[in-house]
This record gives structure tokens, sequence and C-alpha cells, in this order.
């Protein structure tokens, strides 16, 4: 039985370079209609959490959710899964640095614009919605207090705000932004849903 895994795995060999043989399989035994192209597995955990927390089962929807490992790579994978490929529709979701890549890469794959931009990044984003106490009690609890006050005590910390602290301690150790962007999302108060990601699951 096909598995999104399956399909994600082989997306990523396709624009590796592969064949992408059995892409376009995968897909249609999935019933894909959709695919969302996001920036990396951090993002891709923070989506899946809040399809979790909306009770949505998106591939039973018809739609993929992709990490591409860097916005640079968007104009391949559109290109791939959009309409000069597999077909499917296109959405994302990208940090607003990263803007001119999605344009680019929409553009060529002549589909419609159709992503929603983040103020800086997702954990930016989630930062805010959840604010600074409420992210240093995820800290407390995931048992990282002592690398979190380490960390506050570096001069290059000194004088930055508290929010600018979280977001750079997130990206301090490999792993750390996954990890942080589901249990962010987690933490969300409904009714504080960052507008970007508001607005992609209002498009899917």
């Amino acid at each position: 039985m096909a598995d999104i895994e399956a399909f994600r795995d082989e997306a990523a060999r396709w624009a590796a370079g592969g064949t992408g043989g059995t892409a376009g399989e995968l897909a249609g035994a999935l019933g894909l209609r959709t695919a969302v192209l996001l920036e990396g597995p951090s993002d891709l955990a923070a989506v899946e959490a809040l399809a979790v927390r909306q009770r949505r089962d998106l591939v039973a929807e018809g739609v993929a959710l992709v990490a591409m490992g860097g916005a640079m790579s968007v104009g391949r994978y559109a290109g791939l899964l959009g309409p000069p490929g597999l077909g499917l529709c296109l959405k994302g979701l990208c940090d607003v640095g990263e803007v001119r890549f999605y344009e680019r890469g929409w553009q060529r794959a002549g589909a419609p614009r159709d992503f929603f931009v983040c103020q800086a990044d997702l954990e930016d984003e989630l930062l805010r919605a959840i604010g600074p106490e409420r992210a240093e009690e995820i800290i407390r609890a995931e048992g990282e207090l002592r690398p979190w006050q380490t960390f506050l005590g570096q001069p290059a910390q000194h004088g930055r705000s508290r929010h600018q602290q979280l977001r750079r301690f997130l990206s301090t150790k490999k792993g750390r932004k996954i990890r942080y962007g589901r249990l962010l999302v987690e933490a969300l108060d409904p009714a504080r849903t960052p507008a970007p990601l508001r607005g992609l699951f209002t498009s899917l």
C-alpha cells in the first residue's frame, strides 16, 4: 500500500536528478491533488502538528506536505509536482526572505501564485503567537532549562530581546527546530494561529 513517506522520498530523489519513476504511481495511489511545498523539516513538523490539532487527515484529503530541504529547490519541485509534471495543485509556505525563489518557481511552473509568507520565518510567527513566557515553559518542560540559561549567559545574547534570544536558541542544536516546531504548535491557542498558517489551511 502506498504511503506519504514513500511519495516524499521518491519526490526528493526525483528533484535530486533521479527518474521519478514511481512518483506518479504513488500520487495516484494516494489520491493526491495538492502538494504543499515547505522549506524544510521544521516547517513540516509544525504543519503536521497543526493538522493533528485541527483533526484533519491531509493525505485523505489528497494533500501532500513536502519538505524540500531549502527554498532554492522550489523551482525544481514546482516543476516536477506542479502543472508541468504530475499536475498537482501547488500551495506553499515560506520565509519572507525566500519569496523571490517561490515566485520564480511558481512562474516557471505556470501555476497560480498560492503560497503564504511568514513575517521572518515560521518559528518567529509561532513564538510571537504563544509569547516568550509560554515558550520558556516549554523549554523547561523539555528539560532544557540549563542549556537555555547557559545560552542566555553568552555575551552575544546581552542586549537582545527575549524573542530574539528564543529564535536563536532554537537554531543552536541540530534537530531542535524540528522538535520545537511541533511543540510550539501544540501549545498554540487556536485563536492565535499565525496568519500564514491559517491562510494555508483555509486554502486546502
